[in-house]
């Protein structure tokens, strides 16, 4: 994978809007990227699913409707 998918994300915003790339507000955002994607990269292998289902399953408690 490229260290830098700057130039992948504006190609895809061109390609899924139709819209040259973004302005210089989000193109500041899009400088976050490959920093999320090495934070990510840094998590794999380490999470697995049965790490959470407790709090899920609060939260669809708490989400429950009375009575049932």
């Amino acid at each position: 994978m490229a260290t830098d998918p700057t130039h992948q994300a504006e190609a895809a915003i061109r390609l899924w809007s139709g819209i040259e790339p973004p302005n210089a507000a989000a193109r500041r955002g899009l400088e976050d990227l490959p920093a999320l994607i090495a934070e990510f990269a840094a998590l794999r292998g380490t999470l697995v699913f049965e790490d959470e289902p407790s709090s899920f399953e609060a939260a669809l408690r708490e989400e429950q409707e009375p009575g049932t």
